[in-house]
């Protein structure tokens, strides 16, 4: 008789990672020993933080960091419970109540995370018989949260990315007796590119269908005030519903939703991923109240982020570098080849700058690439950094 399968065979037969470390080029998982912003230490050594998401350098404000200290001495550590039952204190209210007033809708509601976002709105909303229309580059908390539903009988179909052409056909199939939802990112994680909203919009009131926005990677970014996508095409009332994350401009950890009152309170009551997980923590909250009065009180700090992110982006397009199109603040350079991709990160870690290496299988082949990011605390010097490091290694290898 044969012997039976051992769930954990692949595991022991996943040697990828160990061989990358072997040559030298394993670009995941380094801890970081501190923190100042735009320049953090690894190993003693300072590096210019070229790949983080926070956006506006708010994660090392002092009023940041002062009121998470203050909610842990009145809260604790903790909530302890999840919002549905003993896990909400006053910091969750008075923070839904801003940001609902922040994005110009009726109602928000938080979660632990951004992850878990996606996951409380996609599978709760979109039920059997009812399909969820997805861009194909969406973001994997989105896709994680589609294949939700799905095992709840609901219909995913996918678009090619940011194609509204495309969008249309696979709007035209839906039965007419199907409700539809409309999943997007407002900008792409990889790429910083943003969606064709106006476009969006108006295929999704022809087809009668709902629409959610994921603008993790756009607020205080775009739009006006640091609103995000809908903001940035004036279309605020066109979308249905707008999420995102704590972890990138807002500088803390934690999701929200923000959209009418009814749908709101629908999920609110509804979600397993907020009612079965425990709640934001209130140093996490606090941080996130102080760096919204921030970016309401300073809209300087977005412009000056625009500014570094199209220093860098017409440095690199000067010298050679073929970018991803973008305007926002993720500056992504194609190498389109996957040895290379990591010989080029490690050689930048060597020279002091910090990125991300994008490569198989996140990727598609051809499409290998170091994505860089950069923040509205950045100094002139540091910018120069990362362009001439950028250029001396591009030219080592040929890639420029």
């Amino acid at each position: 008789m044969e012997k039976p399968k051992d769930l954990f065979k692949k595991c022991f037969d996943f040697t990828l990672a160990d061989e990358v470390k072997a040559q030298g080029v394993y670009p995941f998982f380094h801890p970081i020993d501190e923190n100042e912003g735009p320049v953090v230490s690894f190993g003693g050594r300072k590096l210019v933080m070229a790949g983080s998401n926070n956006y506006l350098g708010l994660t090392s404000d002092p009023r940041v960091k002062a009121s998470s200290i203050a909610a842990i001495e009145k809260y604790g550590t903790s909530c302890s419970g999840s919002r549905y039952m003993t896990g909400t204190v006053t910091l969750h209210i008075e923070l839904e109540e801003q940001l609902a007033d922040f994005f110009e809708k009726e109602r928000c509601l938080l979660f632990s995370t951004g992850y878990q976002t996606g996951q409380g709105i996609i599978p709760t909303l979109v039920q059997r018989g009812e399909y969820i229309v997805s861009d194909r580059d969406n973001h994997a908390s989105l896709v994680a949260a589609s294949i939700m539903a799905q095992g709840g009988g609901a219909n995913l179909v996918r678009y090619n990315h940011n194609n509204m052409d495309d969008l249309e056909r696979v709007l035209q199939k839906i039965p007419d007796n199907a409700g539809r939802m409309i999943v997007s990112d407002g900008v792409f994680s990889v790429s910083g590119e943003i969606v064709d909203l106006p476009r969006l919009v108006e295929l999704a009131k022809k087809y009668n269908a709902r629409i959610v926005i994921d603008d993790a990677h756009a607020v205080g970014v775009i739009g006006q005030g640091g609103r995000g996508t809908p903001s940035e095409f004036d279309l605020v009332d066109d979308v249905d519903l707008i999420m995102g994350t704590f972890s990138k401009t807002f500088g803390s950890l934690g999701g929200y939703v923000v959209g009418d009152d009814k749908v709101i309170d629908y999920i609110k009551h509804n979600a397993s991923s907020l009612i079965f997980s425990a709640s934001p923590t209130p140093a996490s909250v606090a941080a996130v109240l102080t760096t919204l009065k921030i970016i309401r009180e300073q809209p300087e700090l977005m412009a000056r982020l625009v500014s570094n992110t199209d220093y860098v982006r017409q440095g690199l397009l000067k010298a050679g570098f073929k970018l991803m199109p973008s305007r926002t603040a993720i500056v992504t350079v194609l190498i389109s080849d996957q040895m290379k991709t990591l010989y080029f990160w490690k050689r930048l870690f060597e020279a002091g700058v910090y990125v991300n290496a994008f490569i198989r299988p996140g990727v598609m082949p051809g499409h290998e690439a170091l994505r860089t990011s950069f923040m509205a605390t950045h100094e002139k010097e540091h910018l120069d950094k990362v362009i001439t490091e950028f250029c001396t290694i591009g030219k080592e290898l040929g890639v420029i």
